[in-house]
């Protein structure tokens, strides 16, 4: 609709519309506010989330490479054992022959 300012009335008039259109605006602005806000709130949040999950993953990868290392060694040594044994389990024979010459 066409204001008209040319009188006291219409002027009135047009303040009053304009004064309504500013209450709008600042309702819709408080309202994008506490929508940004929220927004805002939720990225935070999944920050954290995403860097608390992200520690868990290490300490889990972390934990089963300390695991499997140890594996590793027992069976390193186990061969290592198994080795020795089987070379002095191949010198008896040799040692028993020794003893009869």
């Amino acid at each position: 609709s066409q204001l008209d300012i040319s009188t006291a009335a219409g002027a009135q008039t047009a303040l009053a519309s304009i004064d309504a259109a500013l209450a709008a605006v600042n309702t819709s602005r408080a309202q994008l506010g506490a929508y940004q806000n929220r927004f805002s709130s939720v990225v935070t949040s999944l920050q954290t989330t995403t860097e608390n999950l992200s520690a868990s993953k290490s300490r889990i990868m972390d934990a089963d490479f300390a695991s499997e290392t140890a594996n590793l060694t027992r069976g390193q040594i186990l061969q290592q054992a198994g080795t020795a044994m089987l070379a002095q389990a191949n010198s008896l024979p040799n040692g028993v022959l020794a003893l009869l010459r």
